[in-house]
Formats: structure tokens, sequence, C-alpha cells
């Protein structure tokens, strides 16, 4: 079935990070400004929900350029997801989903415009656009280097969340942020890790800030119930779950001074510095060199600092990676389905220009 617009595949390997930037790059493009510049196109099999691929062994043990079969490597159930027609438009992220843009592309002739984010580990040149965060240091012709990771907030959730939570608008003085995250590949939330920061958390509420604390799903539980119980003697706010009532993260984001994300989590922080936060990266134990580059480029780009116990303010410009990723995707689409041409004496719409 055709319609009008460009159809839309958005994939991802079921990892909460890799879907939530496949997320916020869809929406960044379903903006009224940009949607408008692309609906002339027709599309075919748009899906309105997004696709979750999940290979198995011994596919994954292999780069995605060397995989036999690969909708062999998916359970049987998604094998019939990846089948014409094909989309206009493919988005996908993660290394485990790479094998699937790069067969989408083939078996389209090229007619798939496929957008893949994050390294996947193999040659820029099997991809139409590569997003891959300036610290994997990747260049090429079709790549494109974001500061952290895309993150995107749509107007009308900003509005709605505004009216939900209209008391914290007024409340914005001296109220800090915390975003907890948690065990990981190469970072640990260790019970010593904890306890510097909450001791440092204490000394900022003791100053007058008050502390907003949510959490991730890769928080300890112990760790939860921690800072649960500081937030509650120091007369802060906790969020970590339905059980605590309904999700304040983004009206936080919105309505804070400052942000103390732990280092983590590159979405996590990116989404603080979409907002234009001051952010404080607080470290956890563990190391790896691609988030000490993640880190230093947040530095550069005057998004954040590393945390040492105390709060600075500052301003710089927010950080909307995925609306510069959204206007890219738009002008290469534009450059396969140029918008019609106006007769004589009409003028063309302001979104066209």
């Amino acid at each position: 079935m055709r319609t009008l617009g460009p159809s839309v595949w958005a994939v991802s390997d079921g990892r909460a990070g890799n879907a939530s930037q496949v997320r916020a790059l869809v929406h960044a493009l379903g903006e009224p400004g940009r949607w408008m510049r692309i609906a002339h196109i027709m599309g075919e099999a748009h899906r309105a929900e997004p696709m979750v691929l999940t290979p198995g062994a011994p596919w994954t043990w292999f780069s995605a350029d060397k995989w036999p079969a690969p909708l062999n490597a998916l359970p049987e159930a998604q094998r019939a997801l990846v089948a014409p027609p094909w989309p206009t438009l493919w988005i996908a992220a993660g290394r485990r989903s790479a094998a699937f843009t790069r067969l989408v592309r083939k078996r389209s002739a090229g007619k798939t415009f496929t957008v893949q984010i994050l390294n996947p580990y193999i040659d820029a040149s099997n991809f139409d656009l590569l997003v891959v965060p300036e610290h994997d240091r990747l260049t090429g012709s079709n790549v494109i280097s974001t500061v952290g990771s895309p993150a995107y907030f749509a107007p009308d959730a900003m509005e709605e969340t505004a009216q939900a939570f209209a008391p914290l608008a007024d409340d914005t003085s001296r109220s800090v942020m915390v975003i907890l995250g948690g065990h990981s590949k190469v970072h640990k939330f260790t019970p010593a890790a904890a306890a510097k920061l909450e001791a440092q958390l204490r000394a900022l509420a003791a100053q007058g800030w008050r502390l907003r604390i949510t959490t991730s799903r890769r928080t300890p539980i112990g760790i939860v119930a921690q800072f649960r119980k500081m937030a509650d003697e120091t007369g802060g706010q906790f969020w970590s779950g339905a059980q605590d009532g309904a999700n304040p993260y983004l009206a936080w984001l919105m309505f804070s001074k400052a942000a103390i994300v732990t280092e983590d989590s590159a979405n996590m922080l990116s989404e603080a510095a979409w907002h234009g936060l001051p952010v404080h990266i607080a470290p956890l134990e563990g190391y790896a060199p691609k988030f000490t580059l993640l880190h230093e480029s947040l530095i550069a780009r005057g998004a954040a600092r590393h945390f040492t116990g105390t709060l600075d303010q500052w301003t710089y410009e927010p950080l909307r990676e995925a609306d510069r990723v959204a206007d890219l995707i738009v002008a290469k689409l534009l450059e396969r389905y140029p918008a019609p041409a106006f007769s004589a004496g009409v003028q063309a719409p302001d979104w066209l220009s």
C-alpha cells in the first residue's frame, strides 16, 4: 500500500540504548517542518511500530559483512519482517542490525535509503549514511559524526509535560537533576562509587540544592534503595518506576538548573545536553577509551564538566544532533525525490525553502 510521505522502517536489536537513538532520529524527521518538505514522496509499506531484530550465534560472532544468509540468523517469527515491498527509508542502530541494513540496501536495488547509527565495524560504503559518535573517529564521504548520541524531544511532548507537571515550572531555583546509570560492560556502580556520590549529594542538599534523582534499568537494586533513602532524608524527589507515580524525567530535564549524570551512558548525557543543562559527569568504577573520548567531546563542546562535588552554572548552545542528522536525511531524500515544481505565478510554501 502506497502512502503520502516516505515510508520508514525503524530497526533496533532490542537494546534500550540503541532503540532510543533510532526513536530520536525518527521523531526528529517527523517534526512538521521537516516532514512537509518530503511529504510528496510516495512510500510503500510504512511501519508505524519499530522493528526489533535479534540475530543469534554463530552469526553474531562475525562482522556483518561476513554473514551467510543473514535472515537465517533471526528467530523464525522475525524473518518475515524483512521482506518487500521495501521502505523509502531504513534507520537502524547497533552492530547486530548492520547485516540487515546491508541486505535491504542490496535487495531494494539501492532504492531504500539506509541509515546506520553507531559503529557497525564494517566499511561505511555498505550504507547510504553512517551516523557515528565523534569519539569513534570514523571518516568518509557518507559518515556524519555526532557529539554524543542523537537525542530529541518533540515540542508536543514537552508541552504536554509542562502542563502535567506545571508546579515544577515555578520550582526550578537550585534544583538539580541526578541521573543514575549502572553496571555495563566497562563500568560498575560499586558500593564505593555510590558512597562517594551519596556524600557529595548530601553536601549539595545541605547547601540548599533540591535533588531530583532518577535511575535507569541498569541501576543495581541496592543502590536504588540507597539513593531513595537519601532523597527521603534530604527532602529530595526520587523516581525509579511506576510505583513512584508519573514519570517526571522530561519535566525534570525541562525544569532543573543543572544535571549530574553518571559517566556510563552516552544517551543520558546527551539528553541532558539537548536541554542545555550544565552537565556534570559523575564517575563510576571502570574505564574505556571510547568513554573518555565521549566525555572529552562533550566537554570540548561546552556541554559538560567533570563532577567533583560542586555545581557550576554556565550556558552553551543546546546539543541538537538528531535535528542536524534529520536535516541531512531530508536533503538526501530531496536529491532523490525533488519537490514538485509550481506553476508560474504560484508561490511555493515556506517549508520548501
